[in-house]
């Protein structure tokens, strides 16, 4: 009997202003394929000029803007509804290709997360409560491993981790050992770009200061005008951040641009750190506008092609 083969996934990850959107297209348009977003800022609704959000017109996307930006998704949220997306691509014959810079929602996706248990929305609003040092206080005597891991400030981490631990009457660090649940059926071809460092950086400001000019701080008003809460997730990134300060008059617009352009750069290095131990990873030094670039990856794309060292 023959084995069935596995449906290709390809997928585009790799630091902000690096061209993803443009690579991910022309493997698209190359493989016939569909487009799944897989950043998680992009998936809310009205969080456009800050997120860079570039919604391709040419060929099927998915899971853009399915998102009140009040509501909570988590990495797991992701991975169970994107896993259904990408079994209905492939129930057509088209080729998913996933793009984003979210690290987190892409491990979640293609191997799985620890059965972690839901969030408990109720111990979670008492455990906010507190401050955070008295949490991770807490949170080191039931699990001075997991602990150590986060620091005493990251109070959104330090109550997960807690509600792990009381949830599953366990330490977390025994929950995350557990074996985790992969994707399957699919071949996955993971590219990252990753251009030279003070190219990508001069791109990063170039477009830090053009999400003020094309209207941030208005974009900004809107969602506030629209009853969009100041303490939602999205608002935390960069340049949403400095445009709040500059409508509350605790930045000027160059304030404004000159910490978006510092966070950004500092946010692009986590990205590409975030991949480092992958060794599945396809690495594409350059650009994904980039000819030369965007032909590796359509001759690298088949998963039969092995990954470059």
């Amino acid at each position: 009997m023959a084995i069935p083969l596995a449906h290709p996934l390809l997928a585009v990850s790799g630091p902000t202003a690096a061209g993803k959107s443009d690579l991910a297209l022309a493997l698209a348009e190359h493989a016939h394929g569909e487009i799944v977003n897989c950043d998680s800022l992009q998936v809310y609704r009205g969080f456009n000029i800050g997120t860079a959000k570039d919604i391709p017109k040419s060929v099927p996307h998915h899971l853009f803007d399915i998102l009140d930006p009040t509501e909570v998704f988590t990495a797991g949220d992701y991975a169970r509804r994107a896993t259904l997306v990408l079994a209905e691509i492939a129930a057509r014959g088209k080729t998913p290709v996933l793009v984003g810079g979210t690290g987190l929602y892409l491990r979640a996706l293609i191997d799985g997360l620890s059965p972690a248990p839901l969030r408990n929305v109720e111990l979670r609003a008492r455990l906010d409560q507190r401050d955070a040092t008295r949490l991770h206080r807490l949170l080191r005597r039931l699990d001075a491993v997991t602990a150590g891991r986060i620091h005493p400030n990251d109070k959104p981490k330090t109550i997960r981790a807690i509600e792990v631990c009381l949830e599953s009457r366990q330490p977390m660090s025994r929950v995350i050992a557990e074996e985790r649940q992969r994707l399957e059926g699919f071949d996955v071809v993971k590219f990252v770009l990753n251009p030279p460092r003070a190219a990508l950086y001069e791109r990063i400001n170039e477009r830090s200061r053009r999400m003020f000019e094309r209207g941030l701080i208005d974009e900004v008003r809107s969602l506030l005008a629209a009853g969009v809460p100041e303490t939602v997730k999205p608002f935390d990134a960069p340049g949403y951040t400095e445009a709040l300060a500059v409508i509350h008059g605790k930045m000027t617009i160059e304030e404004a641009i000159d910490l978006t352009q510092r966070r950004t750069r500092h946010y692009a290095k986590r990205q590409t750190t975030w991949f480092r131990g992958d060794r599945d990873i396809r690495w594409l030094n350059g650009f994904g506008d980039d000819p030369e670039i965007r032909a590796q990856a359509i001759k690298a794309s088949h998963p039969s092609n092995p990954p470059s060292a």
